[in-house]
């Protein structure tokens, strides 16, 4: 997977699913994606954030991006939308210490966040950079992924379900390998009693539920 940003439910239902995550780190970077943006709840509504980035094109592999400023206003938005949520005293200072770390790399950066929260919630699934992996980089983007599986000795891998057209099981079979996608199932909790709002950010998930009722959420998925 690229790496996401406090990424939403779905790619953390498949983070605590696998063995081993591999963070697609030597791909082009993407603009108006979710490498550096993503959602939040702000005035019982959702809240495009961006992390600025210095000199962002999509002609630069995502581990060629880096981080521009210190998100001071970021930091003081989520303070301002959630302070009054149950979990805040506990989850504010995880995601100070997150904007706080010392990386400009956003791979690098990404990655911290997510062992961070990882950490949090006992998940323990090893993240793996592409750029570490000796695999066949002249491939199609499907064959890329084979030869990844192959490199890691992996007989199974799981894509979420927004690659369920990018992506041929029978392509993987005959690589002998179990190609699944992940689609996350209808899901609610309580935000200020407000109509639910579903998909933001980790952060949202984090300020209004414990540790229990994340774990509840990250099984509520299918494989297909």
């Amino acid at each position: 997977m690229q790496p996401y940003f406090l990424p939403y439910i779905g790619y953390w239902q498949l983070i605590n699913l696998v063995d081993q995550f591999v963070i697609y780190d030597d791909v082009n970077f993407i603009k108006k994606g979710f490498i550096n943006r993503n959602s939040i709840l702000v005035n019982n509504n959702s809240f495009l954030f961006t992390l600025p980035l210095i000199k962002a094109s999509q002609n630069k592999k995502i581990n060629e991006i880096f981080l521009n400023g210190t998100n001071k206003k970021l930091i003081k938005t989520i303070y301002e939308s959630y302070k009054k949520a149950p979990f805040f005293d506990v989850i504010f200072p995880m995601i100070e210490e997150i904007f706080h770390y010392d990386e400009k790399c956003i791979s690098r950066f990404i990655v911290f966040s997510l062992k961070r929260i990882s950490e949090y919630l006992n998940i323990n699934s090893n993240f793996i950079f592409s750029s570490s992996i000796n695999y066949n980089k002249s491939y199609n983007s499907q064959n890329k992924l084979i030869d990844i599986c192959k490199v890691l000795d992996t007989k199974h891998y799981i894509n979420l379900s927004g690659g369920v057209d990018m992506y041929d099981k029978e392509a993987f079979g005959d690589e002998n390998i179990i190609l699944s996608f992940l689609k996350t199932n209808k899901y609610s909790y309580e935000q200020f009693k407000n109509p639910f709002i579903s998909d933001l950010s980790i952060i949202d998930v984090l300020m209004f539920n414990d540790i229990s009722s994340i774990n509840k959420l990250l099984n509520n998925y299918k494989l297909f």
